[in-house]
């Protein structure tokens, strides 16, 4: 009777253990990742859909921001060091009125993007000595937190101006944008030993396959458009022609609406290791059959990144 007790007993203990352990594995997967990004517009285009992604695929994100328009890691250091200097500085304050010492000191922060100004991406020497600055100072404030670099993306191929390089002429085109500010991320990464989340390497992939790359409309009249009519821009990665008050206008810098999906689908499986191609969700303005090409760009992009750096968040 007593060995049938203990039995019994041990059974019990052993399914509570059990329970225990699987609300304590459920509580810790509910746990948030809590993402905080420096940078600008394009920071702001390629984590567009992040959220609506992490959330289809039951995960837990929150994202905290200081971002400036066109904003270089030059000046997010240069309003650092105002706010050190002086705390009430308004200098020192540009991202809604507070301070990045504040925003990092928000809580937790699991991981931080860095990024450059896309105009002097292309020069390594831009990003010295801020990027080293920055990255201490976020050290500082959060010792165990992942800080990653996002590899921004060149300009399209009908851009007027690429990026530029201090002392020397600018890029010619948008392969050598890509080349130039390729170089300089990598160059960066591996002096402060950090992941690389390669948006860049997923757009040029796609603008450089003749099946999928934007192809400019040959039929449009560029030199005399008539409002409200634009050129065809199918698989464009770049918002590109517009009318703006009835002024013809081109925007090759920042993302459309697939670019933006495009980075949101690297971010995501980088910060997940969770692969794009299992992603539902696609935007209202991505075609399914360009949608489906963009996941597999964006896996394997990130694949082949993993190879030369630990994307494992």
């Amino acid at each position: 009777m007593f060995k049938q007790f203990s039995i019994a007993f041990t059974a019990i203990f052993t399914t509570l253990l059990l329970c225990t352990s699987a609300a304590l594995f459920a509580q810790s997967a509910q746990k948030p990742l809590r993402l905080f990004l420096i940078g600008n517009s394009f920071s702001q285009n390629a984590s567009t859909y992040l959220p609506v992604i992490a959330k289809e695929a039951g995960k837990t994100l929150e994202i905290g921001r200081a971002e400036l328009g066109g904003c270089s890691l030059e000046r997010h250091w240069k309003h650092v060091e105002k706010a050190e200097a002086n705390p009430n500085d308004p200098e020192g304050k540009p991202y809604k009125g507070k301070s990045l010492r504040m925003l990092l000191s928000e809580g937790v922060w699991d991981v931080i993007t860095l990024q450059q100004n896309s105009l002097a991406s292309t020069d390594v020497n831009s990003y010295r000595p801020y990027a080293s600055q920055l990255y201490n100072f976020i050290k500082s404030i959060q010792p165990n937190a992942k800080i990653v670099f996002h590899q921004t993306w060149a300009y399209r191929s009908d851009a007027k101006v690429f990026g530029h390089i201090k002392g020397a002429a600018s890029t010619k085109n948008h392969e050598e944008m890509w080349e130039k500010s390729r170089a300089a991320y990598h160059t960066l990464a591996k002096e402060l030993n950090t992941a690389i989340f390669p948006v860049g390497d997923a757009f040029h992939k796609v603008v450089t396959d003749q099946d999928y790359a934007y192809k400019k409309d040959e039929k449009f009249n560029f030199t005399n458009p008539v409002y409200p009519n634009l050129p065809k821009q199918d698989n464009s990665l770049h918002s590109g022609y517009f009318w703006n008050n009835k002024n013809f206008k081109l925007d090759a810098n920042h993302a459309s609406e697939a670019g933006k999906y495009l980075g949101s689908l690297v971010w995501y499986a980088c910060l997940f290791d969770d692969s794009p191609k299992n992603v539902k969700f696609i935007p209202a303005k991505v075609s399914p059959e360009f949608a489906k090409h963009l996941k597999k760009v964006a896996a394997k992009t990130v694949k082949e990144q993993t190879k030369q750096f630990n994307l494992s968040i």
